[in-house]
């Protein structure tokens, strides 16, 4: 029988665990344990979750989450699902450094208190193209709240700082990328930074759902691919 997987989820900017409830239903059935990797302030929590003392140890990634998993967990995960994520945020050359003034002017107004027309011109131009009228109901509101103002300023400084994988990330394990072709936020020349830093990696392209997660065909994909790493 094949030893189970335990899971360490980590989310990425503008969410918190709960995105990963759908998960758990899904990892029981198969036997697997599942962890949320909640954030606080700052680059790391102030407490890490730890790897159960049996079972192998899966990271699942989201965005932005690859760079908030404390240096000792990456190094040690024998699997790495990247789910819409990236090595380098900013791509190389003059589009890199258009965008990191963007991620600057972007802070400098959270700074000043335009919380709420940021993250409206963030949701309408990036993570939501559809036009004002298609956004859905409560979109006004926002997550600003559950994120906070200085978490907000931090994520979007780190952001600008991500030119790559980050260090001790564990090369040798089965990774898996999963892409969205659909997906706004992500620059196309850091999706191919990240594919050919990892060349061994296996490669999914998912279509139609933007940068998020929360998608069942997502979810059962990548738990699938998770549970072949374990046959002999």
């Amino acid at each position: 029988m094949a030893e189970p997987w335990q899971l360490l989820a980590v989310h990425g900017w503008g969410s918190d665990q709960r995105c990963w409830e759908p998960w758990r239903p899904l990892c029981e059935q198969r036997g697997w344990s599942l962890q949320c990797h909640e954030r606080g302030y700052g680059r790391f929590p102030a407490a890490s979750p730890s790897w159960a003392a049996h079972g192998k140890r899966a990271l699942v990634v989201h965005s932005l989450g690859l760079h908030l998993v404390a240096p000792e967990l990456l190094a040690s995960a024998e699997a790495v699902l990247l789910l819409a994520s990236f090595g380098s945020f900013v791509p190389p050359g003059p589009a890199g450094r258009q965008l990191q003034q963007a991620l600057a002017s972007m802070a400098k107004r959270i700074e000043q208190g335009d919380i709420q027309g940021l993250f409206e011109d963030f949701r309408i131009q990036a993570a939501f193209p559809q036009s004002v009228q298609d956004l859905p109901a409560g979109v006004e509101d926002g997550p600003i709240p559950a994120i906070g103002r200085q978490r907000l300023i931090e994520d979007l400084r780190l952001l600008g700082q991500c030119a790559g994988l980050p260090q001790g990330f564990p090369k040798g394990a089965a990774i898996l990328i999963v892409e969205a072709e659909a997906d706004a936020i992500i620059d196309p020349l850091s999706r191919q930074a990240l594919r050919e830093a990892l060349p061994q990696a296996n490669l999914q392209l998912l279509p139609g759902i933007g940068h998020s997660l929360l998608v069942p065909q997502l979810m059962e994909q990548v738990l699938s691919w998770l549970a072949q790493q374990s046959l002999p």
